[in-house]
């Protein structure tokens, strides 16, 4: 994936990709982007080995593969290696323009750049912040805009190795009823990247197929989608706010000793409580968990429901040569379903008695997995001996109920760990975390 463009990412509510120049530096070697322009593909292939610890003759084939595949594909390598001869000092840049579509395309479709009319070369001209700049020679980098044309495909040239247009501001919607497209209705990024995604009868969803690769890609695009309602709200702020700036009123009373500069507050934003996972957001959801506990105190039952990736409706989804942990989307989604099911037969079927009411959070488990912690509150309490008719810590009888037996011995039980197995994952300095095995009570 660093094939043309060096990754960094810096979390401060925003993923920033970052990319240099065209050539390196005096006594520096190429590097990312830099190998394109440096000598035949032998010479490229080397540098890439080198710089990737690459030592296997098998995985330099691959590399060769990859670099002649890209060479022969990719519009925008073969763009910017037919322009950059042109570039006639270190002042010159090549501008990749954020919103320039070829002569006589509709603009919203996502055509490949083909013609030199797409990247220009310019000096000293002003140039649209969201536009792609890549100078010949220059000891600094630049960011990328998450809102240009071709941010995914400069990140990601092996799942985009045509080069081709993706995500930007002006994809218009379409109405599949009428064959029109909507006047002044955009796609959203989170719309685009969900239909990206997406799998579909008789297609081929090749981006389902990257592994570790399609996660990162996963979440830096769901980080877009971030930026994007982010953005609409920063810029929104008259038509949300609803309440005084909380923040900035607190500081300037809280200033006593009038050491405090106003011009050092900053700005403040609003984030309203429709926002997932803003203070705001939150605090109405303690709210309500309390307004429960209130009214029917504290709650009758706390259920805890796991992901398991050996779900059926997992495992017939999954493609040729795929686990579970390749595709987190389709476990968030069968985990959803599920989840939503359960629900049901708590609230609408009363398996436990007449639901008053309920919450529950999801989390996402550091082994990958989706689980949620479910609160019921019942209008007829169960009481602790009722729960240990059905619950127990005991091993069932094989004979009496063998798929209950199969499925607690699968599921249940603790380990092997410890001299039996000392890859167990809960084995640490060579303990087992759980403290197990424990001694038998009665």
């Amino acid at each position: 994936m660093d094939v043309i463009l060096k990754l960094h990412s810096k979390f401060k509510g925003q993923v920033y990709h970052k990319i240099g120049s065209l050539m390196p530096m005096p006594d520096n070697n190429p590097k990312f982007l830099q190998i394109y322009f440096t000598g035949d593909c032998e010479e490229r292939v080397t540098t890439r080995c080198l710089y990737n610890f690459i030592e296997q003759a098998e995985e330099r084939a691959i590399v060769i593969l990859l670099e002649n595949f890209l060479e022969d594909h990719n519009q925008l390598i073969q763009l910017i290696k037919r322009v950059s001869p042109r570039l006639q000092n270190d002042n010159y840049q090549i501008v990749i323009k954020a919103d320039k579509v070829p002569l006589g395309e509709h603009a919203g479709r996502f055509n490949a750049p083909t013609v030199d009319e797409v990247a220009v070369i310019m000096v000293g001209d002003p140039v649209d912040k969201r536009s792609i700049k890549i100078t010949r020679r220059d000891n600094t980098i630049s960011t990328i805009s998450d809102l240009h044309r071709s941010y995914d495909v400069l990140q990601y040239p092996l799942i985009f190795w045509q080069g081709q247009d993706e995500y930007h501001l002006n994809i218009k919607q379409y109405d599949p009823n009428t064959g029109d497209y909507r006047n002044n209705k955009k796609v959203s990024s989170m719309n685009y990247y969900a239909h990206r995604i997406m799998v579909r009868q008789h297609q081929d969803n090749y981006i389902l197929r990257y592994r570790q690769l399609f996660h990162q890609y996963i979440v830096d695009m769901y980080a877009k989608v971030e930026s994007e309602r982010l953005r609409f709200l920063r810029f929104n702020q008259a038509k949300l706010r609803s309440e005084e700036y909380i923040h900035l009123r607190d500081a300037v009373a809280g200033n006593i000793d009038g050491n405090l500069n106003p011009n050092d507050i900053g700005n403040a934003f609003i984030l309203p409580s429709s926002y997932i996972g803003s203070p705001r957001n939150m605090q109405e959801y303690m709210q309500d968990a309390m307004t429960y506990v209130r009214h029917y105190g504290r709650p009758d039952l706390f259920i805890t429901f796991t992901c398991n990736p050996n779900w059926e409706e997992i495992q017939t989804l999954l493609l040729p040569g795929q686990q579970a942990i390749h595709r987190h989307d389709l476990t968030a989604r069968v985990f959803k379903q599920k989840l939503k099911s359960l629900i049901d037969f708590i609230v609408k079927y009363s398996i436990f008695g007449i639901t008053r009411c309920w919450l529950y959070t999801i989390e996402w488990q550091k082994r990958g997995l989706p689980h949620a912690h479910i609160l019921v509150w019942l209008k007829d309490r169960i009481r602790p001996e009722e729960i240990d008719q059905i619950i127990s810590a005991e091993i069932p009888d094989p004979l009496i109920d063998q798929e209950l037996f199969d499925i607690v011995t699968k599921h249940m039980i603790h380990g092997p760990c410890g001299a039996f197995n000392m890859t167990s994952p809960c084995m640490e300095n060579g303990k087992c975390k759980k403290k197990l095995p424990k001694a038998a009570y009665e």
